[in-house]
């Protein structure tokens, strides 16, 4: 993986003219609409790229955009991989190990996820504190690379405070609904049973997603401070029961597009 890590990363330079991005953004389901704002130098599609997976899920564009938000350099992924694509966790977490060693400082991370927090409403921002991972394995198993981090990276602090409560502050000011909780991921693709969202709400979890935790690890391990943000697109554990499909999780998502851009622009400019 670390030959194939070097073999992208001369590529993509090469393709971008040696663009060095200072952030780098994962766009989760139906949250690509962050990418208009970006005033893109260079756009490339997955396709293109060497050794990078492609995107199989509806709502998942596929394509890095290195360019300028608010006048920082970003590369955002349009479009992520999940474990439950068929993927390997190394060939889920690559992009970030290539973000790593174009040399972004930090990572924002987006996903649409359900909701158990009984004071959650849907369409609501929930800033993710801390994390419960409930995936069968881990990215960082196998033989550890030196270069890229200890063999045992803490994981006490996996979400940067400070931009935690930046985003918290901006979003106040702009009158978004929006929480600090904790994001539980499990594999997908199917989504959970009223006795599972129960369960994770009884462990300690807020929302519950397929994502994020993978490329959170990665990034931690490189010692890469972590912003992450859910939608939650529906709520799940409570009385009546209420079925969910994934053009509904798709329809939320697009409808918080706006505010969430915001926030992350009025982010990236003051971080």
């Amino acid at each position: 993986m670390l030959a194939k890590t070097i073999a992208t990363t001369e590529y993509i330079r090469s393709a971008t003219e040696n663009f060095q991005p200072e952030f780098g953004i994962v766009l989760g389901s139906g949250l690509g609409g962050l990418a208009k704002e970006i005033q893109s130098a260079f756009t490339l599609d997955y396709h293109d790229i060497p050794n990078f997976p492609v995107s199989t899920v509806k709502g998942h564009s596929g394509k890095l955009i290195f360019g300028s938000l608010n006048g920082k350099h970003v590369v955002a992924m349009q479009g992520r991989f999940h474990f439950y694509e068929g993927y390997s966790m190394q060939e889920v977490t690559f992009p970030i190990r290539v973000f790593i060693a174009l040399g972004i400082r930090k990572l924002l991370v987006s996903n649409a996820a359900g909701g158990m927090n009984p004071d959650f409403k849907i369409g609501d921002l929930v800033f993710i504190n801390d994390h419960i991972n409930l995936m069968p394995t881990n990215p960082l198993i196998g033989k550890n690379v030196d270069e890229w981090g200890p063999r045992f990276p803490d994981m006490s602090e996996s979400y940067e405070p400070t931009m935690l409560q930046l985003a918290k502050k901006i979003a106040d000011e702009h009158g978004v609904r929006s929480h600090f909780g904790v994001y539980a991921s499990l594999t997908g693709p199917c989504f959970e049973t009223p006795a599972e969202y129960r369960w994770l709400r009884t462990i300690g979890a807020d929302v519950v997603g397929m994502s994020t935790v993978p490329e959170v690890i990665v990034a931690r391990h490189a010692g890469i401070p972590c912003f992450g943000v859910s939608v939650v697109t529906d709520l799940g554990g409570f009385e009546p029961i209420q079925k969910v499909s994934h053009e509904e999780v798709l329809e939320v998502a697009h409808a918080s597009e706006k505010k969430l851009t915001r926030i992350i622009k009025e982010m990236v400019a003051l971080c």
